[in-house]
């Protein structure tokens, strides 16, 4: 059980580190985009769903690099209607 939250959080970082995300982002869309594209004689069902999967992850990954971090939470209090920050 430590490994898999020492993976994860490796991970976490991994993807929380906006250049890297977006490099392996782009590594793993690359497969999956070019089986998507190129129609190969030994492709079969287990290829397609391996590029499936790699698609979706880099994809994934990489809009978390392009997007970066988020606050969970913004107080309503402190902001304007029209989305400015109040002066106190």
């Amino acid at each position: 059980m430590p490994q898999g939250k020492r993976l994860r959080g490796w991970f976490i970082r991994l993807v929380l580190n906006r250049p890297a995300s977006i490099v392996l982002g782009l590594i793993l869309v690359s497969p999956g985009l070019w089986l998507l594209v190129e129609d190969y004689r030994w492709e079969t069902p287990a290829t397609d769903g391996l590029g499936l999967i790699l698609g979706a992850t880099g994809a994934a990954v990489l809009l978390a690099g392009i997007g970066g971090r988020r606050p969970d939470w913004i107080d309503p209090t402190d902001q304007r209607q029209d989305g400015s920050a109040t002066e106190d």
